[in-house]
């Protein structure tokens, strides 16, 4: 029993003072294993260019046949005007008058509540507003290294273009908010307590209420829901193939904005070889693939509505951007990089 024991022991001594040696060896072995490897024997740095904007970024390479790639890019901003008409009113509750009758006699009454003329059409002007981080790992499957597979992952900002209205178009977004105030007010409860105040008589009361009726609340039409939209207690605030009609924010801007996820993966692949013949330090190449970023992009505007998924039947360039940006589940990359070897 004795001896057991002791050889249990003399056993325990040698495994702790095994480990603790290639505990002590560990950084010289991975040292070996990288040398052999052959690893960070080299670095580049390159400017990049292409859909996903201009950047810069530096790769070394993981062995013979890998290479890491971590960089930067923005997309240069431009611009681009959206135009939406202005309509007042509902075909199916405001009478016999057409959209454009009614807005033309709103028009011309306008100055009546709101001090302000307005124009028929209002433009919105977009621009992209993405930058992205990415981290690439390229694997040269062939002998000469000219081909390339490439994995990895962009990170960047979740809102990848933006549209506001641009300031000519100020005044028609106040007064059709200050118009929309005063239909709240008079088409309510509210107005009791306002004729009261202004000491109107009960027949003007109703004929101004009657009024407003008749020629609807004012705002931009986009396009019409695509199902029943409702509300955070169920209720129904908007009926499948009912007018969207965009109103101006309080603060009497209209807005959108297209998001997607800050995370997307990228998978692609690419060709290069030497910008100058026979100098190695100097290399272009070429790549082609697809950011995967999280199926549909939402189109918010400012109230919420999101134009992707909520709106259909969006007329003219507008309706033409918003079929494009929902076409593409995932964005095809396609960028050239010139690199110089340090």
């Amino acid at each position: 029993m004795k001896r057991l024991i002791m050889a249990v022991l003399m056993a325990q001594s040698l495994i702790v003072s095994s480990t603790a040696q290639t505990l002590k060896d560990y950084p010289a072995i991975a040292l070996d294993y990288l040398k052999n490897l052959k690893c960070f024997e080299r670095v580049d740095v390159g400017v990049t260019a292409g859909t996903t904007g201009i950047g810069v970024d530096v790769a070394t390479n993981i062995g013979e046949h890998v290479q890491l790639r971590a960089g930067a890019a923005i997309m240069p901003h431009f611009s681009q005007d959206l135009h939406f008409t202005v309509e007042a009113g509902d075909d199916e509750t405001a009478g016999t008058m057409t959209a454009k009758q009614r807005f033309e006699r709103l028009k011309e009454r306008m100055p009546e509540f709101s001090y302000y003329d307005i124009h028929d059409e209002v433009t919105m002007s977009g621009k992209p507003t993405y930058w992205n981080l990415k981290l690439m790992i390229d694997v040269f499957p062939f002998r000469n290294k000219h081909w390339h597979l490439t994995g990895g992952l962009y990170w960047g900002t979740p809102t990848i273009g933006k549209a506001v209205n641009i300031v000519e178009d100020a005044p028609t977004l106040i007064a059709v908010g200050v118009y929309n105030h005063w239909y709240n007010r008079l088409t309510t409860e509210d107005f009791i307590y306002l004729i009261d105040d202004m000491e109107m008589d009960y027949s003007l009361q109703q004929a101004m209420k009657e009024m407003f009726l008749r020629y609807g609340r004012m705002g931009v039409h986009v396009g019409n829901y695509v199902e029943d939209m409702v509300d955070a207690e169920g209720n129904i605030v908007h009926k499948k193939g009912e007018r969207y009609m965009m109103e101006p924010d309080d603060d009497g801007t209209a807005r959108a904005k297209v998001r997607v996820n800050a995370f997307k993966p990228y998978l692609g692949f690419g060709y290069g070889g030497r910008l100058m013949k026979g100098d190695d330090r100097y290399q272009v190449s070429f790549d082609c693939g697809l950011m995967f970023w999280g199926g549909t992009p939402h189109i918010y505007t400012h109230d919420g509505t999101d134009l992707s998924r909520d709106v259909e039947d969006i007329g003219g360039k507008v309706g033409s951007y918003v079929n494009f940006v929902k076409a593409f589940k995932a964005f095809p990359v396609l960028n050239v990089r010139v690199s110089r070897r340090l």
